[in-house]
């Protein structure tokens, strides 16, 4: 199957839109955070003890749904990081929480990426917060 840049971020931020919800703002820094983890969508998930539901699989980027007693989240693996970009500035104009490697990336609530960025290492990142749009309510 191929998928276009624009297929990807529907699918980007459709995983967003289902899976994030309001953070609680920023609590205390991650004590320490481990060497950022690498590999395949596969080995990545069963670091965190996750049954990756895979939804997408192309050449280009790989995404599936996780769930653990963490909660609910999406984990993604790219075949370049200038895609892996790409995917991610396109989804962070929907909201939600980021976390980052080289090549992979995990998206939902703030809560569960600061968790499993104790096991997987990587960087957090914020998407854009819409809820002070007009026609939005806290």
């Amino acid at each position: 199957m191929r998928l276009t840049r624009p297929m990807l971020a529907v699918a980007g931020a459709t995983a967003v839109l289902a899976l994030a919800g309001c953070g609680s703002g920023d609590s205390e820094a991650a004590a320490k955070v481990p060497v950022t983890a690498t590999g395949s969508l596969e080995s990545l998930a069963a670091r965190v003890k996750c049954k990756p539901d895979i939804q997408i699989d192309s050449d280009e980027v790989r995404q599936a749904i996780c769930k653990t007693s963490d909660g609910k989240y999406v984990f993604a693996t790219f075949a370049t990081d200038r895609g892996q970009r790409e995917w991610i500035n396109d989804a962070k104009d929907y909201g939600g929480f980021y976390l980052v490697g080289r090549k992979w990336v995990v998206v939902g609530e703030d809560k569960i990426v600061k968790t499993l960025q104790k096991t997987l290492g990587g960087g957090e990142e914020i998407g854009t917060n819409h809820s002070a749009h007009t026609g939005h309510s806290g």
